[in-house]
């Protein structure tokens, strides 16, 4: 078998939600904010994927790049992406700041709030598709769903968190911030069978949505390692059953088959 289920975890956060999907059935009324697919077993695969859910602002923060990270001691940075599932009305994403700061600037308005004011609050919908690189100060809205697929290095500098309780890493934050304007065009995908979302010319990873017709078919080629997360649909891979809400890492080429169409991201690096 070249693919194996990933396993699922539920992550509490005092910005989550208790309403998750019907696929998503053990939150167990926890106020859960987000869900990791990890392994297989003892693996450390160079992506993770997450879903997302919010009910409050998340912080304002920021990821260094690779050699960043390493200069900082961890394996490498953290660039990452975003597919909005579902949005309550007046949800926005912060991305980006609304002019440039320089670096004292950018202490001095995390440190007294004035931050949450320079940020861009972009409004979002369903279907919109977002590229976060290393360097971008962003925050997540309130009254979001969406995909996150992200390096998998643990590591969130927080600029500013609205008073809670919580570290933040001013020092490494300010240092690894490009606090300017997001300027990459907003992709919507709610109406498309398929797009290429990310290229490996433009990201640490590609990033595909694909529409599958019912039958057979292979998904990855040989040698390559991929991630098949499906949004719609059910079937089997490698003779294994799969349905949305789950995410399987591959290892080379794996037959999916399925009764009906469906959708899927399909990530690579």
């Amino acid at each position: 078998m070249t693919a194996t289920r990933l396993a699922t975890k539920y992550v509490e956060k005092p910005w989550g939600r208790t309403d998750l999907p019907g696929f998503f059935p053990d939150g167990g009324g926890r106020q859960i904010g987000e869900i990791w697919f990890e392994g297989p077993g003892d693996r450390h695969p160079p992506l993770l994927v997450k879903y997302i859910f919010t009910s409050e602002r998340l912080s304002i923060q920021v990821h260094p790049d690779d050699a960043q990270g390493q200069a900082r001691g961890l394996p490498g940075g953290k660039s990452e992406c975003w597919l909005i599932l579902d949005t309550q009305p007046g949800a926005t994403l912060g991305l980006g700041t609304t002019r440039p700061l320089d670096s004292d600037t950018l202490r001095a308005t995390a440190m007294d709030g004035r931050i949450e004011q320079l940020m861009d609050w972009k409004p979002v919908a369903s279907g919109d598709f977002y590229y976060v690189p290393a360097g971008t100060v962003h925050a997540i809205g309130a009254g979001v769903a969406l995909i996150e697929v992200q390096q998998n290095i643990d590591v969130t500098y927080r600029l500013y968190d609205y008073g809670r309780p919580r570290e933040l890493h001013l020092d490494d934050g300010v240092a690894v911030s490009r606090p300017e304007p997001y300027l990459r065009p907003a992709m919507n995908v709610a109406r498309q069978d398929a797009a290429t979302l990310l290229g490996r010319d433009e990201a640490p990873f590609a990033l595909k949505l694909e529409s599958f017709a019912p039958g057979t078919q292979d998904i990855g080629e040989a040698g390559g390692t991929y991630w098949f997360i499906p949004l719609t649909g059910d079937g089997t891979l490698d003779e294994q059953p799969w349905a949305a809400g789950q995410c399987w890492l591959i290892d080379g080429k794996a037959a999916l088959t399925l009764a009906a169409p469906a959708r899927a991201l399909v990530a690579t690096c």
